[in-house]
């Protein structure tokens, strides 16, 4: 753990970003919070405390900047992407793709406001957990957050006294589950809610995640009405109401993703995707061994620098409860021996290549939520949700510095100066480079110090009550 005895110099860069955001007072805070979620351990308001010298102030300061201060979220994070959007290397790309995805930041013990008893398929089990979808945006040079917003859980007596008032019937026979099966209860009604959620009033009730998703797309929509940038998600978005929004409302591309068990219709009927890519199979293998068409074509797509090869197949199906798709089956393996990958667009005209390319954009969301969580997305131990949510818009800019420094030539001529190392790298890699700096920083406080004619120990106190405050 080393002190932070000045700001680093990727948060001076571009602290002048979101002035117009916080007071001066509150700035310095800002300064001193994006400091220590870059380049402490612990990323708690505590932990962060702990370790920040400069402009050295009582723990409180910090928590009313999460909790009192008058800053407006939606200002912060405007200024965020205006800072990307500056720079030629993360500006938004005529070939970039969006992605929605959530992820769990999980907690032990359910004191937080907002929390939920959400089931992990990562550890097979339910956790306490906040849960945090994102609109992410990729291309092949960068990638980062563009919108994010943390799903409540549904308040049962606000739903039930809000279907009512709209006149939603409720069966009479259902009330007794309150107190017998209030699970029960809960999925009847949310499933009444569902639908009727086409109706405004309805959905105002409640924002599950797809509500959310949807309303994160409708304002990059509203915000940028000539960017009919191409939309990704996997499985568990890909359900037949979310992707005609899409497609009907936005008027956005999409690339959506299938399970084995979805269904194709055939001329013979409906048949498992699962069976569909077996049928397929044995039709190219007998078309290899008989000197005939393939079924499956290798095809190579660039993502992020990189070649990669897929074996695909694609033609446009009417595939259950979604109507008329491309559809897209990819093998990584040139003789299909690994498991299926199965994509639908409702670009009918697209082709293989196009569609894998796009679809491949979709891991940066994933790795945004675990490298996000190595900046402190899950590790706050704030109760209010409100301050919860600030914490998170700030660890998007943490990240998003990162994310920018590779393409600031500015800012790389500055740091080469004191660190002589190549500059270039992924975002753990700059978590590092500011680490280093912060090391070389502290260096030179105590040499400066000793210059200066002051004693080791006079030097060092400051550092050592820092360290254990």
């Amino acid at each position: 753990m080393i002190p932070i005895v000045k700001f680093p110099t990727i948060v001076q860069h571009y602290a002048h970003w979101f002035e117009p955001v916080f007071s001066p007072k509150a700035l310095i805070q800002f300064k001193r919070y994006l400091s220590g979620l870059i380049l402490s351990h612990n990323k708690t308001v505590d932990g962060i405390n702990k370790i920040v010298v400069v402009e050295s102030r009582n723990q409180s300061s910090l928590n009313r900047l999460l909790r009192e201060s008058p800053f407006s979220g939606e200002d912060l994070n405007r200024q965020r992407l205006s800072l990307l959007w500056s720079l030629p290397g993360t500006r938004i790309k005529p070939k970039g793709v969006l992605s929605v995805d959530d992820t769990l930041l999980k907690h032990y013990g359910k004191n937080f406001e907002q929390i939920a008893y959400l089931f992990d398929h990562t550890q097979g089990r339910y956790v306490w957990a906040h849960n945090l979808v994102s609109l992410h945006y990729s291309d092949d040079q960068t990638d980062y957050p563009i919108y994010y917003q943390l799903w409540k859980p549904v308040d049962l007596e606000k739903l039930e006294e809000g279907l009512k008032g709209l006149g939603i019937p409720l069966r009479e026979s259902k009330f007794h589950l309150k107190e017998s099966d209030p699970k029960k209860w809960r999925n009847y009604l949310l499933g009444v809610w569902r639908r009727h959620q086409g109706k405004e009033e309805v959905a105002a009730l409640y924002q599950s995640k797809l509500m959310i998703a949807r309303n994160l797309l409708s304002k990059w929509v509203r915000e940028h009405p000539d960017l009919k940038l191409p939309v990704v998600f996997d499985n568990w978005y890909t359900q037949p109401s979310f992707c005609r929004f899409l497609d009907r409302d936005l008027d956005l591309p999409y690339v959506g993703t299938l399970s084995r068990e979805d269904k194709v219709v055939l001329k013979g009927g409906a048949i498992s995707l699962g069976e569909f890519c077996q049928k397929l199979k044995e039709e190219h293998h007998k078309a290899l061994r008989e000197g005939g068409k393939p079924v499956f074509h290798k095809i190579g797509i660039s993502y992020k620098g990189d070649r990669e090869i897929y074996y695909s197949y694609c033609r446009t199906h009417r595939i259950a409860n979604f109507g008329k798709q491309r559809l897209v089956i990819n093998y990584r393996e040139e003789d299909l021996s690994d498991s299926p990958c199965i994509y639908i667009s409702n670009r009918l005209y697209w082709q293989s290549v196009g569609i894998s390319r796009i679809r491949r954009h979709r891991w940066p969301v994933e790795v945004y939520h675990e490298e996000g969580k190595a900046e402190g997305l899950d590790q706050y131990q704030l109760r209010d949700f409100r301050a919860i949510s600030r914490h998170i818009a700030i660890v998007a800019v943490a990240y998003s510095l990162l994310k920018a420094a590779p393409h600031d030539d500015a800012l790389l001529q500055r740091l080469q100066r004191e660190i002589e190392i190549e500059l270039d790298g992924s975002v753990p890699f700059w978590r590092r480079v500011v680490r280093a700096e912060s090391l070389w920083g502290l260096a030179c406080f105590i040499s400066c110090g000793l210059a200066e004619g002051r004693t080791l120990e006079e030097v060092m106190a400051p550092l050592l009550a820092a360290v254990c405050r």
